[in-house]
């Protein structure tokens, strides 16, 4: 019986709460070097999910630059790299929301969140994020970490990122994928919370009761 209820309060902690589809914009911090946001879920350093653009380092004048605050590989659109490039979000299940390092933020570069038919769900521009998007690589204003919520319908139909740049260049790196937890993993949480209260009831019953003649 007890497994019954766990199990069941972890298949409703998993289901997102109803509320109105929308992808927004959560948070706009300014970019630090080094680099200071969430811990990366792709970092480039090894193969990522991703098609088009270029996975690369360094700068090269005109062309791209390194996000302030980047190290190693980051990821780049534009019409010298690639555009549009498209990274796949399937394998991460129902997504809640996804953070990046956005390197000198263009009112040119453009992100679309897409579903499993490729339809738009939401589209952003670097003008939305900063104004003006000036392309300032030094500036931690237009390198910031931003992160992007989602809510609704949208956290299980999510499935892909689109981003696109009509001038060099759109520089990413950093993507911190927050998922929803599988409900196996919840009903594993609840049952460890479970035996660390029974452990701690246990122990106080064992207490040495003191007896006075």
């Amino acid at each position: 019986m007890m497994i019954k209820l766990v199990l069941a309060s972890a298949a409703a902690m998993a289901l997102p709460a109803a509320a109105h589809a929308a992808v927004t914009i959560g948070s706009v911090t300014p970019g630090t070097s080094p680099y200071s946001g969430p811990t990366p879920t792709i970092d480039f350093e090894s193969p990522a999910p991703v098609s088009g653009g270029l996975v690369t380092t360094g700068n090269l004048n005109g062309v791209r630059a390194q996000p302030f605050g980047s190290t190693g590989n980051y990821w780049t659109v534009g019409p010298s790299d690639g555009s549009p490039g498209v990274m796949d979000l399937s394998s991460f299940g129902d997504i809640l929301n996804i953070s990046f390092l956005w390197g000198s933020v263009d009112s040119y570069n453009f992100i679309d969140f897409l579903d499993g038919d490729d339809n738009v769900i939401a589209t952003f521009s670097g003008s939305d994020i900063f104004n003006p998007a000036n392309g300032d690589q030094t500036n931690p204003n237009l390198n910031p970490v931003v992160r992007f919520d989602v809510t609704g319908e949208h956290v299980a139909s999510l499935t892909s990122l689109r981003l696109r740049s009509t001038s060099n260049a759109f520089e990413t790196d950093n993507f911190a994928i927050n998922a929803v937890p599988e409900p196996a993993t919840w009903a594993m949480m609840l049952l460890g919370f479970g035996a660390i209260g029974f452990g701690m009831r246990r122990r106080r019953s064992d207490t040495v009761r003191v007896r006075f003649a």
